[in-house]
């Protein structure tokens, strides 16, 4: 790292990397957000950024359709490049908010015991510096090892979770598999990383999970939002609600979000698509809500399948789920200055 610019306390770039930062998604070196590139753990010390990415291509623990390991590769080459002024907040994101692109979780395909360490390994370097991690995956099993890093730095049971996503994910057992996409919020909760009652879920609609693991939920005191709720009643009501339980006894936030909570027609590069989901107009600001009015300490982005999208919706999408939290982050921090 070079010397830090003055009144700023970040560093002065090299000239080539910030030109090639200063290009566009589509050339350069693909990082997120273009953000500068860190490999090393030393370098997250010495840079101390507020929020670090870090990509979790996996996607062997999925049951329907693979090819989210191309998430984190599509999120940082193929998204739109918007600009990072916020016209609603009124706020240049990166003005206020230290970000960089902590590179991938180097994963095993097929094995998911060396890969579930390595995604651990990341996130922990990162939230175990007091860095916001937000993680690009990937199936939502990567939520598993995230979230138990996430809960070993800040305490087991201390963190909720605001959950967005057409399925519950808190099946037992999926075809023989504990680490399926379908189990992560299980093994967070029989692990006591995550009590059941501090678990928020959104958006769930459809025909599972089945009424056997709807009971193990009930017993567990896990809170949920269905679509039919915020059909009923609409989403800022609703979204009022799962804020003031998520905050409920608990020091912080990991918001975790599957890509397949938003209708498929707005969200057709997934796994497991279900018609009747919610729109990105609501989405994106029930999401903004819960940076600016929740401590989140973590965040996650899961199931973007390339391999199905179409004209780049659903990493669009993804990418600005994530644009808005970073907004929300920056706005917070520029306002306790």
């Amino acid at each position: 790292m070079t010397d830090e610019a003055p009144g700023t306390g970040r560093p002065v770039l090299p000239s080539g990397m910030q030109a090639q930062l200063d290009s566009s998604s589509y050339m350069g070196v693909p990082t997120f957000g273009l953000r500068p590139h860190l490999t090393e753990p030393a370098q997250l010390d010495e840079w101390a950024p507020d929020v670090a990415v870090i990509g979790a291509p996996w996607d062997d623990n999925t049951t329907n359709r693979p090819g989210a390991r191309f998430g984190p590769r599509a999120l940082r080459a193929n998204a739109y490049d918007a600009g990072s002024y916020h016209l609603d907040l009124e706020i240049e994101i990166f003005d206020h908010l230290w970000v960089v692109d902590y590179g991938d979780a180097i994963v095993s395909p097929g094995m998911w015991e060396p890969s579930r360490k390595a995604i651990h390994q990341r996130v922990l370097d990162v939230a175990g510096r007091g860095i916001v991690p937000v993680v690009i995956g990937g199936d939502h099993s990567v939520t598993w090892p995230s979230g138990m890093a996430v809960a070993d730095h800040h305490g087991h049971g201390r963190i909720g979770m605001v959950h967005f996503d057409a399925h519950a994910d808190t099946a037992d057992i999926l075809r023989g598999n504990l680490a399926s996409h379908g189990t992560p919020m299980r093994r967070l909760i029989e692990s006591g990383a995550i009590a059941g009652r501090d678990f928020v879920q959104v958006g769930l609609r459809g025909y599972w999970p089945p009424p056997d693991v709807q009971e193990w939920m009930r017993g567990q005191g896990m809170r949920h939002h269905p679509m039919q709720e915020i059909w009923e009643r609409g989403i800022q009501d609703v979204m009022d609600d799962v804020i003031a339980e998520a905050s409920d006894g608990t020091d912080g936030i990991y918001l975790s979000i599957d890509i397949d909570v938003l209708d498929p027609g707005f969200a057709p590069g997934t796994g497991t698509p279900e018609p009747g989901g919610l729109a990105p107009v609501d989405l994106l600001r029930a999401v903004r809500q819960v940076a600016l009015r929740t401590n989140v300490v973590a965040m996650d982005v899961t199931e973007v399948c390339p391999p199905y999208d179409h004209a780049d919706l659903t990493v669009n999408n993804a990418h600005r789920l994530i644009w808005e939290t970073l907004a929300g982050l920056a706005y917070k921090k520029r306002s306790a200055i």
